[in-house]
């Protein structure tokens, strides 16, 4: 059984910058993919960034894209997302996310089935 816990939360000014960490302990896959999701209050989550553990190709939100960079260490079972340029509108629990099989629609929220318990992301502005 896969778990994950993230870490690297807090608050920040607008137009700084924060790092995420996901450490996965257990099983993982290699056919598998993970992904980064946030929520914001009174919304729903949503998709922010992923990478394939195989492949390494990133896949990002377009509201994120050239802000945010995801990278995943194989041989740690480490994945990290580089905020930079956070803006108010980034505010939300962060939550790493990752399948027990394969994933094929990466940027989908039912493929994913274990997930962190998730990091508050604060931006003022």
């Amino acid at each position: 059984q896969v778990q994950l816990v993230e870490s690297g939360g807090g608050l920040v000014q607008a137009g700084g910058s924060l790092r995420l960490s996901c450490a996965a302990s257990g099983r993982t896959f290699i056919d598998s993919a993970m992904a980064w999701f946030r929520q914001a209050p009174s919304k729903e989550r949503e998709f922010v960034a992923a990478i394939r553990w195989s492949s390494q190709s990133p896949f990002y939100a377009d509201s994120v894209a050239g802000r945010f960079t995801i990278a995943a260490d194989n041989a740690k079972k480490m994945v990290y997302l580089q905020m930079n340029s956070l803006k108010a509108e980034d505010t939300a629990v962060y939550f790493c996310a990752t399948s027990s099989g394969d994933i094929y629609n990466i940027r989908s929220e039912p493929e994913y089935n274990v997930w962190g318990q998730g990091t508050q992301v604060t931006v003022s502005s």
